[in-house]
């Protein structure tokens, strides 16, 4: 028999969509006060939320004669009409949150408006509302909710401990306060206070209460001029290349203002990281994306959580180029400081011409007094695998084979991108592989010619190279090893990149193989001219520096 829902039965069924546990009141009453226009907004919870989430702001308030309205389901001052629902620019626009928590809780509000003597409290609880009363009370609102699921004991036996439920609304809290820095937040449980974040112009300190303070200051600026061709603004902080989590809960996204939970731009992170991540590694960071209203449609989500963009590619693209242009930034300026390639000591020039003329065109060091320049000079090799140099200020260790794959790797993404023939070679390299080798190389020979190397059916499972990629010599080939790379899934990263990367890293110089003098000295000078030099196509490190400073630690001098 089909019949209508009583209203008690609608309303609790509405809340289930927007009030999931403590943390849905605490978002959604915040939501409201930074729409209010707040600049202090405060939270107290008394076990975990469960059995009082109270939100204290000074935002304009409302009016006594509005209260009941507030906490009527579908009744909203931000909308007016349908056509507004295409250019939603609050975080709150829906006029469910009060009301779909007073459905599965005890919600008393009590508000005063600037210029009013007295404030106006309304208590309500399911479908029932009090008559409004005079109340005292500061500029601003104040919203308490008791008893949460006090109705719907199923519903409570869902939620998690006290503590767990807490946690939730302590790392959104902070989370979003990222949001709004010009604000100050503040969250108290169980009569103690756990922390304050005063306003501030400085982001570094918000940075530190959500990341942590290490982490944070791994963090760089995002450069808001590469995100040209966006309909918007974009900015935020993206970590440091060899600063990583092994989860993507840390990338975070803003929206107009609204913090999200999904994973928009989760590929855009991880393109814009390519070669500088290292596999099965994720970047963190927060990313701050402002749109016209119309661009942007919020109503996707019951919890607002998610949005839909009218331009999403556009988007992607423009914050895959912003991460990509800051990270590249960032390498150029470490190397930069890392390494000041100049002219070898005249004691050397009788010895290593070669040498001398492959620094002459280094970049320039700080002049000394007479005129000569200060530059890295490579001093030997160490146990066959690392490149030991110093620029008389610092001690630089170069890892040979990442070094050389980030050469050879850059090399091979210019004969793809420009269309350079390959270079054959005299005497094809001829090889045999297993069934599965074999499907896996067969599925990506047109991603190799793209690449430059040149590989061809020469027979049941046999195969042979006939050119290779042009500028390009391999020093070896380990076949093994390459096909090996072919037949790992890699979701992670694009499958012609980590098939250049694979053939850079398996046809280079190898950790413990032995280097003269000049190729030591070329190895590094090629490094220098990389367009990310700081790291392999793998997100290894290629080289690391050693100050004087951490020297002298060593030595117990400081």
């Amino acid at each position: 028999m089909i019949h209508v829902l009583d209203p008690q039965t609608v309303g609790q069924i509405a809340a289930g969509e927007v009030v999931e546990r403590p943390l849905s009141v605490v978002k959604e009453l915040v939501e409201n006060a930074v729409d209010a226009g707040a600049t202090r907004i405060a939270v107290s919870l008394e076990d975990g939320g469960v059995t009082l989430v109270e939100v204290v702001d000074d935002g304009v308030g409302i009016a006594p004669e509005e209260l009941p309205l507030a906490v009527t389901r579908h009744a909203t001052s931000k909308l007016a009409m349908a056509t507004d629902l295409e250019s939603v620019d609050t975080l709150g626009f829906r006029g469910e949150g009060l009301a779909s928590i007073a459905a599965v809780a005890q919600l008393e509000v009590v508000s005063r408006q600037e210029g009013a003597q007295i404030g106006a409290r309304v208590r309500a609880f399911a479908e029932a509302a009090s008559a409004v009363e005079a109340a005292a009370s500061p500029i601003g609102t104040t919203v308490r909710a008791r008893d949460l699921f006090q109705n719907v004991p199923v519903r409570r036996e869902y939620l998690r401990s006290s503590s767990a439920e807490f946690n939730r609304v302590s790392g959104w809290l902070s989370t979003f306060a990222l949001g709004y820095p010009g604000i100050t937040f503040s969250l108290h449980h169980d009569g103690k206070e756990i922390f304050v974040m005063p306003a501030t112009a400085d982001m570094r300190a918000r940075l530190a209460m959500v990341f942590g303070k290490i982490p944070a200051e791994s963090l760089i600026p995002l450069d808001p001029q590469a995100a040209r061709g966006l309909q918007g603004t974009l900015s935020g902080f993206i970590s440091t290349p060899g600063n990583d989590r092994a989860d993507r809960r840390m990338q975070l996204l803003f929206v107009n203002g609204r913090l999200l939970r999904s994973t928009l731009l989760a590929g855009a992170w991880t393109a814009g990281y390519s070669t500088f991540a290292m596999i099965g590694r994720q970047p963190y960071g927060v990313l701050f994306l402002t749109l016209p209203p119309e661009h942007v449609d919020p109503n996707v989500h019951p919890t607002k959580s998610d949005v839909r963009l009218r331009y999403g590619h556009q988007v992607f693209d423009a914050a895959k180029r912003a991460i990509a242009a800051t990270l590249h930034g960032h390498a150029t300026a470490r190397f930069r400081d890392a390494v000041t390639v100049s002219a070898a000591p005249q004691a050397m020039d009788a010895t290593l011409p070669q040498l001398q003329s492959l620094f002459e065109n280094g970049a320039a060091g700080p002049a000394h007094e007479n005129g000569a320049q200060s530059g890295l000079r490579v001093l030997a090799q160490l146990d066959n695998t690392f490149i030991l140099a110093t620029d008389g200020r610092a001690l630089v260790l170069v890892d040979q084979h990442a070094a050389h794959e980030r050469i050879a790797y850059e090399r091979i993404v210019a004969a793809a991108q420009t269309h350079a023939p390959s270079e054959p070679l005299l005497v094809p390299f001829t090889f045999e592989v297993g069934p599965s080798e074999s499907a896996a190389l067969d599925r990506m020979l047109e991603i190799l010619r793209e690449g430059g190397l040149e590989i061809e059916s020469f027979g049941e499972r046999t195969y042979r190279i006939t050119a290779t990629p042009a500028g390009y010599r391999a020093r070896t080939f380990d076949v093994g090893g390459f096909l090996d790379d072919l037949t790992e899934e890699q979701k992670q990263r694009d499958v012609r990149e980590r098939v250049w990367a694979s053939l850079a890293c398996h046809s280079v110089t190898r950790a413990g193989e032995r280097l003269d003098f000049a190729e030591m000295a070329t190895l590094v000078d090629r490094l220098q001219h990389c367009e990310n030099p700081m790291h392999c196509p793998h997100g290894r490190p290629t080289l690391v520096r050693m100050d004087s400073e951490a020297v002298q630690k060593l030595f117990k001098r400081i």
